[in-house]
């Protein structure tokens, strides 16, 4: 059985519904992500879980209970938020003892767990200093650590390193992942940012307008999408119409040619698409398996690769392609769409 589970949750605000017949569940120990653009109902969701919230209808079940009308303080979960939420007046020490201080554990048990999780997060010797004294990075591992001392049944991070620069925001994603299988802990992760969420889940759950497309391991979504928003979602440009001829995994485009897709779908219609990094390009009139011919209309540089907007008789496609060849706005080419990288929706 789940840990955590969402049943048909249809929650909003006023007359306004966010979230749709939702369904969602987390087991023990997983790290989920709540992947999606603004207003498609991730921070809904974790704002649900934590108690901030109650559904319109619906049953949030945690540890085979039903806490959907359970007040936040009788959740024992921990919160990191995109702004640190830390009480400035108050030392390092201070803000990882106020859950245990809460909790009115003993003052020498606080202690040494205070000072054993700051070693954890790598904070050992800033008990004394204050947030304001603190590099964002600094203040996001006091935030981590308060939340984690706590040792909740459930971590919710919501947008938490959307406040850090690039570099920094890498090296802290490295630091939750490492944290969470140290201890184990189930956390659900809400982001805007698909590299960042890939990177550190077990399970992403995509949603659009309130309901989960598709959720699964990150490398299943990322080379296996369910949907075409899934599939603009996490990278592909290009985008084919295809009529089934038989049962030889041979398909129709809408010029005439013959197309063959290592899978089959049962669809007579079906849409099929293929990243610009997967397509092969090569001067016009050379030998190509799957070729499509078209005209190179913008060439970009972009350092280690170059893209290439090329006109086909069947839409525009996008193509990514390294240094060795390199081709010029106007030139005739052909493009090579492997079998094995069209991915039928």
């Amino acid at each position: 059985m789940a840990l955590l589970e969402l049943q048909n949750i249809t929650a909003g605000y006023d007359k306004n519904v966010i979230l749709k017949d939702l369904d969602f569940q987390v087991e023990k120990g997983e790290l989920v992500s709540l992947l999606g653009s603004s207003g498609c109902g991730k921070t809904t969701t974790l704002r649900l879980i934590a108690g901030f919230s109650t559904p319109m209808s619906g049953k949030f079940m945690f540890g085979g209970k039903d806490y959907t009308q359970v007040p936040l303080n009788k959740r024992n979960f921990g919160f990191v938020f995109q702004s640190y939420a830390l009480f400035p007046h108050m030392t390092v020490f201070d803000n990882v003892a106020f859950g245990l201080k809460m909790r009115k554990i003993p003052q020498d048990q606080i202690k040494k767990e205070v000072m054993d999780m700051l070693e954890t997060v790598d904070l050992g010797g800033f008990e004394n200093r204050f947030p304001k004294e603190m590099s964002g990075g600094q203040r996001q591992r006091v935030a981590l650590a308060r939340a984690l001392v706590i040792k909740p049944d459930l971590l919710l991070l919501d947008e938490p390193l959307s406040n850090l620069d690039a570099k920094l925001r890498v090296k802290m994603r490295v630091e939750i992942r490492r944290l969470q299988q140290k201890f184990g802990f189930t956390a659900i992760y809400v982001t805007h940012d698909q590299e960042e969420c890939f990177a550190i889940s077990d399970k992403v759950a995509i949603m659009n307008h309130g309901v989960i497309e598709q959720m699964d391991s990150p490398s299943v979504i990322y080379n296996h999408p369910k949907t075409e928003f899934i599939a603009r979602f996490v990278g592909f440009e290009n985008f084919m119409d295809l009529k089934r001829t038989g049962n030889d995994g041979l398909y129709l485009l809408p010029n005439g040619n013959r197309i063959q897709a290592d899978v089959m779908v049962g669809a007579d219609t079906v849409k099929a698409c293929i990243r610009p990094e997967d397509i092969l390009i090569v001067p016009e009139g050379f030998h190509a398996s799957n070729p499509l011919s078209g005209q190179i209309t913008v060439s970009t540089f972009l350092g280690k690769r170059n893209q290439y907007n090329v006109r086909t008789a069947i839409g525009e496609f996008e193509v990514s392609t390294d240094q060795e060849s390199v081709y010029k706005t106007g030139d005739q080419v052909t493009l090579s769409l492997p079998s094995g990288k069209i991915i039928l929706l």
